[in-house]
């Protein structure tokens, strides 16, 4: 493999950073963002294949705190949600994109939910609180109850859904009589009939313990091939002793009916998870990128042009919220935001970046 570059594809006119991409083709890409003017203003930027347009903001979507957030679901459909409302009619508003116009969605899930998984449209998951699930079947929302907290879920396939998160019950979460609890890593598995507590590695400081110690998993992922990793960490409350111990990085991969720790990655792709997946390697947080085969790539970025504002001498640096390959191709598109630290006048600059390959 060559190198690997994010290039420019749109620098949005104002202040601020993207937090959401999703592309439905080539011609029909959305992303959402906020402008740093004080209001958080949501934006909705749309691109047809021509030119980046701002849109407003859908008719049927509730009003929210924060920029609403895209959830493809399926290859075809896209809906807009709110995010974090005071108002608990507005969070039951949802739009949804067709490829021609927004429409409401006809049964959101209930709540506010965090982590979204759609594997079909007649196949959605929605984590509504940390131990219950909402499934969406195509005709209506099923709750669900799961065994412990959940912080992060992964659709495999029909009836094969992975969550991950924490416990404070069982095996390896006594502190010895002090009251408190050490949380240990938890995964659960659904079969199509129900959820059901997994066997997971506990991990444990040596003693002495350092301050209110607690470990947990915060991301599952699955691979295209149904191998299935997970990743969290193992911390405490740190400046209240001097001797303090490193904090643990756990990382976790499905072997046939156990987990299994993962093989080491090298250099800075060490500490890093997984954002997307081709067949060639995984993309992994703070642009990076391991291959197949164990190496560990940075992808480049480029400087903002001086137009924007920035100046020659300014410190730039790229922070992707998200990332999606464009359906049908070997491209990607990720948004977000180039921050630039300049004496005086620091901004962001919005951005929507393409993956360039090079020989």
């Amino acid at each position: 493999m060559g190198s690997l570059t994010w290039e420019f594809e749109h620098i949005a006119d104002f202040s601020g950073e993207l937090a959401d991409v999703a592309v439905l083709a080539e011609d029909d890409i959305w992303a959402v963002g906020a402008e740093n003017n004080g209001e958080s203003d949501a934006r909705l930027l749309h691109y047809d294949g021509t030119r980046w347009k701002r849109e407003p903001l859908p008719e049927a979507l509730g009003a929210g705190a924060y920029p609403p957030l895209l959830e493809e679901v399926g290859e075809k459909e896209l809906w807009l949600r709110p995010q974090a409302s005071e108002d608990a009619t507005a969070l039951t508003r949802w739009a949804r994109w067709d490829g021609a116009r927004w429409s409401a969605v006809p049964s959101p899930p209930p709540g506010n939910p965090g982590d979204f998984e759609a594997a079909a449209p007649d196949d959605v998951w929605a984590l509504d609180s940390e131990r219950s699930a909402q499934h969406w079947d195509g005709t209506r929302w099923t709750t669900t109850r799961l065994p412990h907290s959940a912080a992060d879920l992964a659709v495999v396939g029909p009836d094969d859904v992975w969550a991950v998160g924490s416990r404070s019950t069982g095996p390896g979460t006594d502190m010895e009589g002090s009251g408190e609890v050490y949380t240990q890593p938890a995964s659960m598995h659904w079969d199509g009939t129900s959820w059901k507590a997994v066997e997971t590695p506990q991990a444990r400081f040596e003693e002495p313990l350092p301050p209110e110690p607690g470990a947990g998993l915060g991301q599952v992922f699955a691979l295209d091939s149904g191998e299935v990793r997970a990743y969290g960490s193992n911390s405490f409350n740190h400046g209240e002793v001097e001797n303090e111990p490193e904090d643990e990085f756990i990382r976790l991969r499905r072997d046939g009916s156990k987990w299994v720790e993962q093989q080491a990655v090298p250099g800075g792709c060490v500490l890093r998870t997984p954002v997307g997946q081709e067949d060639k390697g995984l993309f992994l947080d703070g642009n990076w990128y391991v291959t197949d085969d164990g190496r560990c790539v940075k992808i480049k970025r480029h400087r903002l042009p001086l137009s924007t504002g920035a100046r020659k001498a300014s410190n730039q640096s790229l922070w992707l919220k998200e990332i999606h390959r464009v359906p049908g191709t070997d491209e990607w598109l990720g948004a977000g935001h180039v921050q630039v630290n300049q004496s005086g006048d620091p901004f962001g600059a919005p951005v929507v970046v393409r993956l360039k390959r090079g020989g």
